[in-house]
């Protein structure tokens, strides 16, 4: 038995004796009425070694608690956002779990909503009955970052302060290099190392499945790459060597894939709803919902993540880089250094294509990413500037209220 077990019993001890005498008082003074169900998921204050420890098991450390330490005043505290909803949240303290909300201070000096508290971020919070009240972020170590989906040109946090991104695909149709590319640039903007789970390896033959993880380990670069069936488990105990106690990873891919049911073999329960796949196209029906942290019982903490029908890219050119090493090796030779790769004479990146050294799909697939890049950067810049435009003119409207008020007023 674990340290991580020993915590979780102690504290499924405290939590009965307490509940016990709550029904004690409750049954003395009125059997007749009856608590409400909510009342029933009360936080529980646990002893401050265990607690301590227990924040711990979510990935404290002492480079967070230095981060922290400047945003932490009397009567805050630190905690870790396990999930939100619009703008209810859940988090774990010291003391337990709670129910969550920001403050209107703190809404008010969000530029967007990538300034909002998301699953795995670590927050400052004043702890009032059972709820508690989101103050500040402690200033996001890692972040998994997309375009909103939609028409929207703003960007969107998946998971923070995540420490490896389990970019799950699965090998029937849904098997796509050109969305786990996306995937990877995602993973190396945020500075996440990214490991690729090729699910429903049942479904193919050994050999097929191998020659599917050496396409994978083509574009990847060294990033791990695993196979693995829930079905049978048969890959399962591979994943389960990589989760280290206190090591946040993140499961991102479409919907279908099955993160969820990876989730609850990896727990030994099932804690998550699962749905089959279309037949006709292996297209996943949306399970979860929401993005939510949880704890593994050997230590480790997963954030599990809705699938994602689509995937805008949102990140710097660097990452691109990172995502396309042999591009950015090929772009030495070119003849301009801000060289395209389109239509540029002596571009060493298109001579590679010409010659097979560099497959057409590839360089397909860079280039369209690098355009995505440009656009948004060209309409982020846009937006800023009309954003800039509308706070001076504001300001500006304010100042003139102010000069023209009468002496007194």
């Amino acid at each position: 038995m674990g340290i991580y077990d020993i915590f979780k019993w102690i504290t499924v001890f405290v939590v009965l004796i307490q509940t016990q005498g709550t029904t004690h008082q409750t049954s003395a003074s009125n059997r007749t009425t009856k608590r409400p169900v909510q009342q029933l998921s009360k936080p529980v204050a646990l002893p401050l070694i265990l607690s301590m420890a227990m924040l711990e098991s979510y990935g404290l450390t002492d480079l967070i608690r230095s981060a922290a330490a400047p945003l932490l005043g009397d009567g805050w505290e630190l905690a870790r956002v396990i999930t939100g909803v619009r703008d209810h949240y859940r988090v774990v303290t010291e003391q337990g779990e709670f129910g969550a909300y920001t403050t209107g201070r703190f809404l008010y000096s969000a530029d967007d909503s990538t300034d909002l508290p998301v699953a795995g971020d670590w927050a400052v919070v004043r702890v009032v009955d059972d709820t508690s009240i989101i103050h500040d972020l402690v200033p996001r170590r890692t972040a998994l970052m997309r375009k909103s989906a939609g028409r929207g040109s703003g960007g969107q946090i998946v998971a923070a302060n995540v420490d490896t991104a389990f970019i799950v695909q699965g090998l029937d149709r849904d098997f796509n290099l050109r969305r786990l590319e996306r995937y990877l640039v995602m993973a190396y903007d945020g500075g996440v190392e990214p490991m690729v789970l090729l699910s429903k390896q049942d479904l193919q033959s050994d050999r097929e499945v191998q020659a599917r993880v050496q396409e994978v380990e083509s574009i990847t670069h060294g990033a791990p790459v695993l196979s693995y069936s829930a079905l049978d488990d048969s890959g399962v105990d591979v994943i389960e060597s990589r989760i280290q106690p206190g090591q946040t990873f993140c499961l991102v891919g479409s919907s279908g894939v099955g993160k969820s049911t990876l989730i609850n073999r990896l727990l030994g329960e099932s804690l998550l709803a699962t749905r089959a796949v279309r037949e006709k196209d292996s297209r996943g029906r949306h399970t979860t919902a929401r993005r939510e942290l949880i704890l593994l019982n050997d230590g480790g903490i997963l954030i599990d993540t809705p699938g994602m029908r689509e995937l805008g890219v949102w990140a710097e050119p660097s990452s691109l880089e990172t995502a396309f090493p042999e591009i950015e090796a090929l772009t030495q030779g070119c003849r301009y250094r801000g060289c395209g790769h389109q239509q540029e004479p002596d571009c060493a990146v298109r001579a590679a294509v010409e010659s097979g050294d560099l497959p057409q799909a590839r360089y397909d697939s860079y280039i369209k990413l690098a355009q995505e890049l440009a656009n948004h950067a060209m309409r982020s810049d846009e937006l800023g500037r009309l954003k800039r435009k509308r706070a001076q003119k504001q300001l500006s409207k304010a100042i003139k209220q102010v000069k023209q008020r009468k002496p007194g007023f």
